[in-house]
């Protein structure tokens, strides 16, 4: 028995030689390994896992960095065209026109052709109310509004004898018969009840509705579309929303109609595009504008006759964007402003272009907001006349 104790003690000792680290670094590794405390070439280098680990974190770093970069040419890139769109503003910026009027416009023509003198804003009021119909090329459309609208207030007169009003329709230098079709309903009615202005040449909405209040009679004043598309007898509503405002400052309230209840409706009704530009337009006119009014664009409002001679005064936008400047101006002066609910059909014929309409608003809100601030534009305490 006695040779297997070298086999014994033979298997211990590779035992332990197996279990046990070899006496000197590398005496049993393999070529080309490493260890945890030395990598090749240098001591304390960490494993290939580890130096991975470190390698995707880098470009992560880096990705941060870059992002960050974007992120600060960004704002400088929007910074810079605002001053630049800034000073474009400025510059092109037009002092607000005095009111102009050629000499065929200082005169109307009465029941019987003949020319009569146009009164004026300054003069004190003869007329409960005065409504402002601005038409262009709407020799179609103005005959059925004109008919929903004389015959309400010819049935309010009758209830009540001391109300009184007055009908100006402002031709805004239309190609068509617009002034021949107006004409006949101040044949029909008399001139004190309808009058017809007929502009020289092309204003815009803003600018006819202007000519029109300025020669105005009433101590409300109401602008209505000659499509007809608010049901006339809402006035009512909005003459109780502007009495509901009282005490007014100074003798000034504007009530707007508004078509806001029915945004759902009209959606359903709309393509995605025009939805996306309508949100797209109410979001512009919230942020650089209008706060608190839903519907700017009705085109359905009553004016004190102050806060319309206020209001107008100090009007630059003559075309589709002037009711935001118009309600901008308002909240300047602190204008108290009733959003009232109407009742509106849309009606066809519309001059409106979806996209390069709103587009060119979208411009002009920017440019409303830009050249106040600049102080190309400025608040008009008073009416100039030229």
């Amino acid at each position: 028995m006695e040779p297997s104790a070298p086999l014994h003690r033979l298997g211990a000792e590779g035992t332990r030689a197996a279990f046990s680290p070899p006496r000197h670094a590398g005496a049993l590794r393999p070529a080309g390994a490493t260890s945890l405390a030395a990598g090749p070439g240098r001591a304390g280098a960490l494993p290939p896992v580890c130096r991975s680990g470190i390698g995707r974190a880098a470009p992560a770093w880096r990705m941060a960095l870059l992002l960050l970069q974007l992120t600060v040419l960004g704002a400088a890139l929007a910074a810079a065209a605002l001053v630049l769109i800034s000073i474009i503003a400025f510059i092109t910026a037009t002092k607000m026109p005095a009111l102009h009027r050629h000499e065929e416009e200082k005169f109307f023509l009465n029941a019987k052709g003949q020319k009569e003198t146009l009164p004026s804003i300054w003069d004190s009021p003869t007329k409960q109310l005065s409504v402002v119909v601005p038409s262009y090329n709407e020799e179609k459309r103005l005959p059925v509004m004109m008919d929903e609208a004389l015959s309400y207030l010819e049935k309010r007169q009758k209830r009540d004898p001391a109300f009184n009003y007055e009908v100006i329709v402002v031709d805004d230098g239309s190609k068509d018969q617009t002034s021949k079709v107006a004409f006949k309903y101040c044949q029909k009615y008399g001139s004190d009840k309808v009058r017809v202005i007929t502009l020289v040449k092309n204003r815009g909405k803003g600018g006819a509705i202007r000519m029109g209040i300025s020669s105005s009679r009433g101590e409300k004043i109401l602008m209505a579309d000659a499509d007809g598309a608010t049901k006339f007898p809402d006035v009512e509503k909005l003459e109780k929303g502007l009495n509901d405002l009282q005490p007014w400052p100074n003798q000034m309230a504007i009530a707007c109609g508004s078509r806001a209840h029915l945004e759902k409706e009209s959606i359903a009704q709309r393509s995605y595009f025009r939805t996306l530009l309508m949100y797209g337009f109410h979001f512009l006119v919230w942020f650089l504008c209008v706060k608190g009014i839903r519907d700017t664009q009705c085109g359905f409002k009553l004016f004190t006759r102050e806060a319309a001679l206020r209001t107008f005064s100090s009007l630059h936008v003559e075309r589709w964007a002037f009711d935001v400047e118009l309600l901008y101006i308002a909240q300047f002066f602190k204008i108290p402003v009733a959003e009232i609910a109407v009742n509106w059909t849309e009606i066809e014929g519309s001059k409106l272009v979806p996209f390069w309409s709103w587009l060119q608003m979208g411009k002009d809100l920017l440019f409303i907001r830009l050249r106040y601030l600049t102080g190309a534009w400025r608040f008009e305490q008073t009416w100039k006349m030229n």
